[in-house]
Parts: C-alpha cells; structure tokens; sequence
C-alpha cells in the first residue's frame, strides 16, 4: 500500500500506535529488484551446469562424473561415458595452491574411493583390477600401471592416502588428518613451527567432545542468566557483581595454582606438549591476573551508579515477564541468517564452477565467465553484506515493535496474545522498506570498510609507516561511524515503531530525542552496558573454568590451547546474541520513556505511559545527576521534563 498524505509540521506530536502506514515504499521496491538479481545469478549458475558440476564433480578435462558428456574442442579425454564413475578423485589431494583457490592436482572421475592406503603402485594396480576402480588417469590401462614410464606423472602420488567420499558432493577426501594439518599450515602463515600446527590440530580432534559438551553448557548458562534476569532483576546487579569478583578471583587462582603444581611436578625429562601446557598456562594466568585488576578499577569506578541499574533492569525484566518469546529471538535471527548463509555458500560455490569451459595453459578444461556476467561475484559479495543486515534489522524491528506495543499499551492485560507475532505482521505489512534502507546505509560503510582490511590485508609488509597509520585510521573511523549509525538505525526503528514514520524522518526525531537527553544516555548506557557485559564475562569465566578442569587431565598428551579458546570464543558468542536482546530492550524502553517524558506531562488528556518503577528509577536517576553535578545548569535543564513538560 501507498499513502499519500500532507506533509507533517516540523512539531508534530507523536501518537504512538495510532497510525499505521506504509514506509519507505521505493526502498522496498528496490529491494526486492536486488533480491531478484540475487535469484538471477543463482539460476544462470544452475542453467549453464554449475550446480551438477559442483555436486556430481568434474574432472580436469572438464567431464561431469557420473553421466555421459558432450566433447569439448581440443581438449583429450573429454566427451566420456563415465556414467558408472560417480566420484572425484584428486592424484595429490594435499598439494593446494592457496592463489587461486583450488586443488593443484589431476583430478579423476572414479568408481570407488580407495578405503585403505596404497603404498605402491602395484598396490593401486590391484585395487582398479579388484572393484574397477582405476585411480590413474584414462589413457592408461591397469595393467600398464607398472610398466608405462608415464605412470610417474598420470597416476596418484603414493602413499595413496586412505579417502572417503563426502556426503552429497562426492569428492574423495583423505581421512587422515594430517592432509588437512598441511592445509592449515599454508592459510596460518604466522606458524613457524609445522609441527606445532599438527599439535594443535591433533588436541582439538581428540578434545572434540569436550568442546561440544562445553559449548552446549554456554547455551545453557545463557539461557539460565536469561531467566535470572527476568524473574530476580532487582538482585541480578549484586549477584552478577559478587560472582564476577569471585569467578575472575577464582578462575586467576585455579591458574596460578595449576602452574605453581606443574611446575613443581616437572620432571628432568618432559614431552613438548607438556612444556607447550606449562607456557600457555603462564600466558593465562598472567593475563587473568591484568585482567581482573582492570576489572575490580572500572567496578570501583561505577560503584555509585549500581542502584540505576538495579532499577533499569527491574523494568526491563518485567517486559521479559510479559513477552517470554524475546528471549527466543536470536533463535529465529540465527536460524534464518544461516539458511541465508546456507544458500550464499551454494551459490558461490555455484559461481566458482560456472560458464564455458575453455582449455588452460597445462592442457586441462577450466570453466570461466566472460563479458559483464563476471562481475556477479561482486553483486553477490554485496548481497551477503545487505540481506545479512536486513536480516538482523528485522530483529531490531521486531524486537522495537514489541517493547513499544508494551510500553504504550496502559491496561497490561490488554495487550495481544502475543505481541512479538504482532510486531511481525506490522513490520511484515507496513516497515519492509524502512528496514531495507537503514540497512543498505549500512552496507554503504562496512562495505569500504571491508575493502581497506582487505587492501592493509595484501599490503601487509609492503607498505610504509605513514600509509599503514592511514589505513588503519580510515578503517577505524569507519568502524566506528557503523557502529553510531547502527545505534541510530536500532533508534529509528523504534521511532517507526511508535509513530509509523519513514526512516529519515524517525532518525531525525530520534536523534532530537537523545540528543536533548545525552545526559542520561550516557548514564544508562555506560551502566546497563558494563553490567551486560559483566553477565557476558560471567559465562565465558564459568565455561573457561569448566574447560580447563576438564582438559587439564588431557595435559600429557593433548595442548588444550586452542580447544579453550574455541570454547571461550563460542560461549561469547551465544552469550553476546542473547544479552544483546536484553540490551536491545532497555535501549528501546528508554526512547519510548523520553518520548513520554517530553509530551505528556500527567494532566487529563496527557496522561504518561509509564509505571511507577520506572519513575522511581528517573528520580534516583535525577537525584544522582544533581549530586555529580552539583546542581549543574545541563543536567537540570535536561532532567526538568521528568516531572512534567509544563513545569519549564
């Protein structure tokens, strides 16, 4: 729908939840134009045979295995009937030229992989003469396997390594984990040491379970802080405070302590990876030890301002109480972003095997794109960037439209059923185009932002003092400018959310509002932030802790490095994607506060939204303000519209 209407003064009163109307229409529209190239790409990557090239695998003489093929000019050994061949075999599947992205290897359509190593090349002459299978390249027979001087070149560098076909793709992959350790070693250039690399490699595949156990306890320690924060918020400050200052404590000692014990346990004789454990474990505990001073100064630091957050939480909390499904909503955000994912992945590899095979410099086919269709991979690169923050756009809107229809409904009882489905087929039928294009400006600067990483990336090394500090300036100051656009986009949302306004106009009148309360932004977010934060702390700690009593049993024979901090990694990451609803929330609540603040003032007819909870939390807020101030100009002049709007 299109709604026309007169244009709105420059004081216009907000009327939350009166009007709904579409927003940002064009944007939409352009939306889904970009959307449909994004389709195009994908079905001209099926039409022209990448799809069942990626999936049933080719050859190098660019033959699909498992099918009869069409003969490519010039090229030997193409146009073959290799319908009872159905899996890709590489002669050295090792060697990777990191360059160009792609195996540096012969590659085969075969009948079977080979299960078990061939030392020999009399041991792959009987396995082709067994099953069929012939592992050297067409133009030799099995029985000329031993005999033909060419074997040296058209058959597999042996050992032959022991290979199993990968689920849907059938390719033959090497079972032995020392190929991939090889792979890692050329990505991990800092490495000096190979033999290190394999160490590690070895301490996470036989850590496997652990980690797995350990990742799903920091889902569940998320999931329980979650709940503590909606039933216990009043307590929620002090407990988190008092368990941070013991875990930190706690988790510095058990360092200390399982150094000082290996240290004295050491023998005249020890393993490598027992000195490796002995190293890291220094590393560690030296670094928890900065760590949890820097941690107790910021505490002492915002002591004063704890009883805010006491109070700021409690009414976020009961929000939570009221809608128990925004605690499932990086659920749903994190399943749709990897089913996006999912088919950004497929279709780039669609692409990496698309267009008109033509013959390369050694003789083999490779299928390239030619004319204005090889810049789709650019049109694609910006596509994962602008739907992956349309994505978690939808979920700041969703979120926003739900805490809005809480705050500006005045009898609790009669919200909807479930306003998070509300929120959903408002944002479904009135904001689409309002979330694309505060997206899009998004996508705008990450996308030059990824660039110079990229471009400081290549030039690593090569470029002087002076333009490495002006890269990385540029790169900072355009992470930093997406990160207040990104808090002015989440802003803005709910400004649409509340008045049903386009994006521009919502940014602005949201901006206006935080601007004329910078003060008590400051104050909320510093603090609400530090103690999400400390909760974040709280879960990695507690997961870490459980990770190195764990692992600290493996320390003879596996380093347990890289498994804690894959752990350590992952329980911040799950504890980020929920918290930062929490986060979401307060922001949210606290716009919808300062609007009602500003245009009501509590007489007949104008009436505030709020509860008594949160006016309690705006007196000890200006209480705190004036005693920091000293009764300062700026701070009362701001703090003035919390009693009422008449009152100036």
């Amino acid at each position: 729908c299109i709604s026309l209407s007169s244009p709105k003064s420059s004081k216009r009163e907000w009327k939350p939840l009166e009007d709904h109307s579409c927003t940002d229409v064009p944007w939409l529209l352009l939306f889904i134009i970009f959307c449909i190239g994004m389709g195009f790409i994908c079905g001209y990557s099926i039409a022209t045979g990448a799809a069942a090239r990626l999936l049933s695998g080719y050859d190098s003489y660019g033959n699909i295995c498992g099918q009869k093929n069409a003969k490519v000019e010039g090229i030997a050994n193409s146009g073959l009937d290799l319908t009872h061949k159905k899996y890709v075999f590489f002669l050295d599947p090792c060697n990777v030229d990191l360059v160009h992205q792609k195996i540096k290897s012969l590659a085969l359509c075969v009948s079977a992989c080979p299960r078990k190593e061939l030392k020999t090349l009399a041991d792959v002459q009987k396995f082709a003469e067994s099953n069929g299978s012939t592992l050297c390249s067409y133009e030799l027979q099995p029985s000329e396997y031993t005999t033909d001087p060419r074997a040296a070149k058209l058959c597999p560098k042996y050992p032959v390594p022991e290979s199993a076909p990968i689920p849907f793709f059938h390719r033959c992959a090497p079972v032995n984990i020392s190929c991939y350790a090889k792979f890692a070693e050329a990505l991990i250039t800092f490495v000096s040491d190979s033999s290190v690399l394999h160490r590690l490699i070895s301490g996470v595949m036989t850590s496997k379970e652990i980690i797995m156990g350990l990742c799903l306890l920091s889902l569940v320690l998320s999931m329980i802080l979650m709940v503590i924060i909606r039933y216990i918020s009043r307590v929620l400050v002090w407990i988190l405070t008092i368990l941070v200052i013991m875990g930190s404590l706690g988790g510095t000692g058990v360092l200390w302590w399982l150094y000082a014990k290996q240290r004295a346990s050491a023998s005249a004789v020890e393993t490598q990876i027992a000195k490796d454990n002995l190293q890291a474990l220094l590393i560690y505990a030296i670094s928890a030890t900065v760590f949890t001073v820097i941690l107790f100064l910021i505490m002492l630091i915002m002591r004063k301002r704890v009883a805010l957050t006491i109070a700021l939480f409690h009414v976020a909390g009961k929000v939570f109480i009221h809608l128990p499904l925004l605690v499932f909503q990086p659920f749903w955000t994190f399943f749709v972003l990897i089913l996006f994912w999912a088919y950004w992945i497929t279709v780039l590899l669609f692409l990496g095997t698309t267009g008109n095979p033509v013959p390369n410099e050694e003789g083999f086919v490779e299928f390239r794109v030619v004319g204005p269709l090889k810049y789709m991979w650019w049109y694609h690169a910006v596509g994962l960037i602008w739907i992956s923050e349309f994505i978690l756009a939808c979920q700041q809107m969703t979120v926003a439209g739900a805490v809005v229809t809480y705050y500006f409904t005045r009898e609790k009882r009669n919200l909807p059923f479930t306003p998070i489905l509300a929120s959903v087929n408002r944002l479904i039928c009135y904001h689409l185009g309002t979330v694309a294009k505060g997206s899009f400006i998004i996508t705008l600067v990450k996308i030059p932002r990824m660039i110079l990483m990229y471009i400081h990336t290549q030039l690593k090394g090569k470029e002087n003092a002076c333009a490495r500090c002006m890269l990385k300036a540029c790169i900072c100051c355009l992470w930093c400018l997406e990160k207040c656009l990104t808090y002015l986009n989440q802003n803005a949302y709910t400004a649409t959310a509340i008045n049903s306004t386009n994006f521009c106009t919502s940014a602005k009148d949201a901006f206006v509002i935080l601007v004329e309360n910078a003060l008590r932004v400051a104050a909320i977010n510093t603090v609400g932030d530090f103690m999400l934060f400390l909760g974040k702390v709280l879960i990695v700690c507690s997961t870490g802790l459980a990770g190195i009593m764990l692992l600290n049993y493996q320390r003879d024979y596996t380093i347990w490095v890289l498994p804690l901090i894959i752990v350590c990694l992952f329980a911040f990451l799950v504890a980020h994607c929920f918290l930062s609803i929490y986060e979401m929330v307060v922001d949210v609540l606290f716009l919808c506060f300062a609007i009602d603040t500003k245009y009501n003032d509590g007489s007949p007819g104008r009436e505030f939204y709020m509860d008594k909870v949160l006016m309690e939390f705006v007196e000890n807020s200006r209480k705190s303000m004036k005693e920091a101030g000293r009764g300062g100009g700026a701070e009362s002049r701001e703090l003035k519209p919390m009693v009422g709007a008449d009152e100036e």
